[in-house]
């Protein structure tokens, strides 16, 4: 694959589950960096911030630094300023992130926000919570998305994720949700722009079929799924579309890319 010059990479899944490196993926992260091809960790976690996913990764052994990595939360508080500029916002999320959200304006519970901004779940998506966000749409506050995973896997298995509250937020709000992270297009445009790239020479990595793989190949990007994770074989076969390429892990990754001896171009 010789006209691949930058890759993008999903993280949780891919490279880590629960932050514990997935066997072979420093190791392939490394070949591929030092055959001089361009890397973005494209992740839609919203627990941490870019620095903190930097440095958890680095003292994993993976070569990263923050600059490396686009998050939601950070493309998010661009969408923000472009769509909503000065919009007090009210921020539904488990994780602090506001390090990310630069120039965003923040609100508390007492407030009325302007637009309510759906992150990752975890304990904070309680009952008190989803219905004041529920209040706030009534009254007329838009709906912004960091993503619509509707789970995501742990050491300790699959766990629900934000995208299945989000769906009853929409439904019952009669609203649809502006999404920013995966898999909308402008977050992998934000990625091709950072690397300095093309689409058509860019490889996407995950292992979620709808929002990493499929989406980038509807962006122009080949798009290759990986078995673990979240990966499912009921998902794939019950998915929009068909992968550009399926690998065991991440481990595999360099040989596609012809950066081992013997293996195809």
């Amino acid at each position: 694959m010789e006209s691949v010059r930058g890759v993008l990479i999903d993280i949780d899944g891919v490279l880590t589950v629960s932050w514990e490196p997935l066997p072979g993926a420093v190791e392939a992260l490394r070949e591929i960096r030092e055959a001089g091809l361009a890397v973005a960790l494209v992740t839609n976690t919203t627990s941490r911030t870019r620095a903190s996913i930097a440095r958890t990764l680095s003292e994993a052994g993976f070569p990263v630094t923050g600059e490396d990595v686009l998050t939601a939360p950070a493309v998010t508080a661009v969408h923000l300023a472009e769509r909503f500029p000065g919009a007090r916002c009210a921020l539904l999320n488990s994780g602090d992130i506001e390090e990310d959200l630069v120039g965003v304006t923040l609100v508390d519970e007492g407030a009325v926000p302007d637009v309510v901004v759906v992150g990752g779940a975890g304990p904070e998506f309680g009952y008190a919570q989803l219905n004041r966000a529920f209040g706030h749409l009534q009254r007329g506050a838009r709906l912004v998305a960091m993503h619509r995973n509707l789970y995501w896997r742990t050491d300790s298995g699959l766990q629900l994720d934000a995208g299945a509250f989000l769906a009853g937020l929409e439904k019952a709000a009669r609203v649809e949700a502006e999404v920013t992270g995966k898999p909308s297009p402008a977050f992998f445009e934000a990625a091709l722009s950072r690397l300095g790239v093309g689409a058509g020479q860019a490889l996407m990595v995950g292992d979620d079929i709808e929002s990493d793989v499929l989406a980038a190949q509807r962006a122009g990007i080949t798009g290759v799924l990986v078995r673990t994770g979240k990966y499912l074989p009921e998902t794939q076969e019950g998915a929009s579309g068909t992968p550009d390429h399926v690998l065991d892990s991440f481990a595999d990754l360099p040989g596609l890319l012809g950066l081992r001896e013997g293996s195809a171009q």
